[in-house]
C-alpha cells in the first residue's frame, strides 16, 4: 500500500489495478498499430500458430489452409476483434472499474468460445501473440510497461469471456437435464 501511495496512484487506481499510465500506453500504441493492420493481422496469427500449431483448427478460416492466408478479411476481422476489445478493455477498466460488453457481445462471444472447444490454455496463447504483435507493431516505441498494460487489460476481458463460457455452459445442461 505505501508503494502505491509512493507510485502516486490514486485510491481508485487501487482498487481497480488499472492506472492512467496503463491507459495511456494502450491507446498510444493502438493507435501506431492502427496504421498496419494487415500485416499486423497476419503477424498476430502467425504467432498464435507459432506457440500452438493446434489451435489452427479452432478458426474456420485457417482450418483447411496449408498456410496462413495473406488477403483473408476474416482473419483480419478476427485480429482487429480482438485488438480492439483488448484496447477497449483498457479504457472500461480505468472509467467504470471493470469490463462492460453489450450483454449480447458477450453472451454471443462465451457461446462461439464454448462451441469452438476454447479452453483455459487458449486465451494464454492469444495473450502472448497480443503481446508479441503489440511488441512488433510500435517497434522502437515499445516498453515493457506496455507489456503489462495491454496483459492486464487482455486477462480483464478473457475473464468476462470466461464467465459467460461457465455460463454458457451451465444453461445447456439445465437445458439438457
Amino acid at each position: 500500500m505505501e508503494v502505491e501511495r509512493e507510485m502516486g496512484l490514486s485510491e481508485k487506481e487501487r482498487e481497480i489495478g488499472f492506472s492512467e499510465e496503463q491507459e495511456r500506453l494502450v491507446k498510444e500504441s493502438w493507435e501506431i498499430m492502427k496504421e498496419n493492420i494487415p500485416a499486423l493481422s497476419l503477424h498476430f496469427f502467425t504467432q498464435v500458430l507459432e506457440i500452438a500449431p493446434a489451435a489452427k483448427g479452432l478458426f474456420s478460416f485457417l482450418k483447411d489452409a496449408e498456410e496462413i492466408p495473406q488477403d483473408n478479411p476474416k482473419l483480419k476481422a478476427h485480429a482487429v476483434k480482438v485488438f480492439k476489445m483488448t484496447c477497449e478493455a483498457a479504457i472500461q477498466l480505468r472509467e467504470k472499474g471493470e469490463i462492460v460488453v453489450s450483454g449480447s457481445t458477450l453472451k454471443w462471444l462465451g457461446s462461439v468460445h464454448v462451441q469452438k472447444g476454447v479452453i483455459d490454455p487458449h486465451f494464454e496463447v492469444v495473450k502472448e501473440a497480443l503481446i508479441r504483435t503489440v511488441e512488433k507493431g510500435v517497434g522502437d516505441k515499445w516498453k515493457e510497461d506496455m507489456k503489462g498494460a495491454w496483459s492486464e487489460a487482455y486477462d480483464q476481458l478473457a475473464a468476462a469471456i470466461k464467465a459467460e463460457m461457465k455460463q454458457d455452459v451451465a444453461q445447456e445442461s439445465n437445458t439438457s437435464a
